[in-house]
């Protein structure tokens, strides 16, 4: 057996246990009993520790050498770069830290499920604490072994090649023109005639039309399911994805286009090549290419008039207790393209998404590189949110700092890839119409094309180019924020 051979034997043994794994946390999440939290915690610490003793057996050293002077096709090139990228960052880590970080993010999760319902701000600190000096020494850990600053380091795990330096011009330059956009948007609505939502949407409904809808968009429920969950994720494996939402019998549409947004990140995985299942370059390329695909699914595709229509007819076919012209297409559009400034992330439209964003990488980089303490958090969150989008969090922590699930166990350098994917879902789009006629094809009922574009540009290269040569093939350049913004005005005005 070859070095090559050898070393893609072994990362398959890692990512049977990643993938076990992944079915535990979905569990955790979606169907674990809260009695269960403190044994589960124990046995996911055990089990990071084993994956991790895996990713840093003292074989591999020797394997990538010889590897390295095989003589490799392109393809093995690629798996053989990415199979050391994974065995480099997890090599520059103490197993003592990587136990200490699961054991204290499972503790801050499970405890800011309830703690966020109450507001508990100091309860949450008290927990929190510990997972950003557990964070801040992983940073600087791996801003040592790769010359990086401490949160660029961590945002390397997310967006390989990605900076923060970058991300600052990008997202400064956003700032430049959002606020505006957003005001003169919000002033154009302001004269709409619109039916809102009102009633009871009973959860069965509602899961039967969010069932509907995965059909329409192709969801293998062979290889996968839907679920409930506090917060909305996609999880478990390529071969079995577990994506979950919450419903509001208040209302329908969160629920709903939730779905749709976890369904495009399903659809990714489910697509993924299976010739390089279990090695890392068949996974997905990057954060920021995975939420591609989830907003090119809600906002792309699941925003656009023509999709809105089969939403309309199946949204009156399953409610049938309430009024039609809810449901109408020019309602339902208005509803779904509707621009208000909130203060709840995953709950917010299109356009004010970016600014959420914004304001959790400005205070996850000056945290990470230590320029700010946790204590100051809810501080600058309010400063953040008067500045962007008018609003004040000053007492509000589950609407503001305690709001998402991520800072929870650790994952900062996380959020810049949400609105790194809406830019690159845009440009995906820009480049997918000149050759589809995207429209018709929604239209239609048979997403196909779409799909197939998608597949062929996008999910059947897992991680075998880089992020910067995976956009730059499938649309003809590297990201460019114009075709974000062009988008978005087109839209909106």
């Amino acid at each position: 057996m070859s070095a090559l051979q050898s070393l893609k034997q072994h990362f398959q043994k890692i990512d049977n246990f990643n993938h076990l794994s992944s079915i535990c946390n979905w569990d955790a999440a979606a169907m674990m009993p809260s009695g269960g939290n403190e044994a589960r915690s124990r046995a996911m610490a055990d089990l990071s520790v084993h994956i991790h003793q895996l990713k840093t057996a003292p074989q591999l050293e020797e394997w990538f050498g010889k590897a390295a002077q095989q003589t490799l096709s392109v393809q093995e090139t690629a798996e053989l770069r990415e199979m050391k990228r994974t065995w480099q960052m997890a090599n520059v880590l103490p197993v003592s830290l990587i136990e200490a970080k699961s054991l204290a993010g499972s503790k801050c999760e499970h405890a800011w499920r309830s703690q966020r319902v109450n507001n508990d701000w100091q309860g949450f600190a008290k927990n929190w604490q510990e997972v950003v000096t557990l964070s801040q020494q992983e940073a600087q850990i791996r801003a040592e072994a790769t010359g990086l600053s401490p949160y660029d380091a961590m945002l390397d795990i997310y967006e390989p090649g990605t900076n923060s330096h970058t991300l600052s011009q990008t997202f400064d330059s956003i700032k430049s023109w959002l606020p505006s956009l957003i005001d003169e948007v919000v002033e154009k609505q302001s004269h709409q005639s619109i039916i809102q939502s009102s009633g009871t949407f009973a959860t069965a409904k509602q899961k039967a039309l969010g069932l509907q809808v995965m059909e329409l968009l192709q969801f293998d429920f062979s290889h996968g399911r839907l679920d409930e969950s506090v917060h909305p994720f996609c999880g478990g494996v390529a071969s079995d994805v577990r994506i979950t939402t919450r419903y509001n019998e208040q209302e329908f549409m969160q629920s709903l286009m939730g779905i749709v947004h976890e369904t495009g990140h399903a659809r990714y995985e489910q697509g993924l090549p299976v010739h390089l299942a279990g090695t890392p370059s068949g996974e997905a390329r990057s954060m920021g290419i995975h939420e591609s695909q989830s907003l090119f699914f809600e906002m792309q595709l699941g925003r656009s008039q023509a999709f809105i229509n089969h939403l309309s007819r199946l949204a009156t076919q399953q409610f049938t207790d309430h009024a039609p012209a809810l449901f109408a297409p020019d309602n339902l559009i208005k509803l779904y393209t509707q621009v208000k400034k909130d203060f709840i992330r995953v709950d917010a439209d299109e356009l004010t998404y970016p600014a959420h964003v914004i304001l959790r990488f400005e205070i996850e980089r000056d945290l990470i590189n230590g320029n700010i303490s946790y204590k100051d958090v809810p501080e600058l969150w309010d400063n953040k949110m008067q500045s962007y989008l008018g609003l004040s969090t000053a007492g509000n922590y589950k609407n503001g700092c305690m709001q998402d699930i991520h800072w929870t166990d650790g994952s900062f350098g996380y959020f810049p890839s949400y609105t790194l994917g809406a830019m690159n879902a845009a440009q995906f789009m820009a480049a997918m119409k000149q050759t589809v006629n995207v429209d018709e094809t929604i239209r239609s009922g048979d997403l196909t094309p779409i799909f197939n574009w998608l597949s062929e540009k996008i999910w059947s290269k897992g991680s075998l180019l880089s992020t910067d040569e995976l956009v730059k093939q499938a649309t003809g350049e590297t990201l460019n924020p114009l075709h974000f913004q062009e988008h978005l005005r087109s839209r909106y005005l």
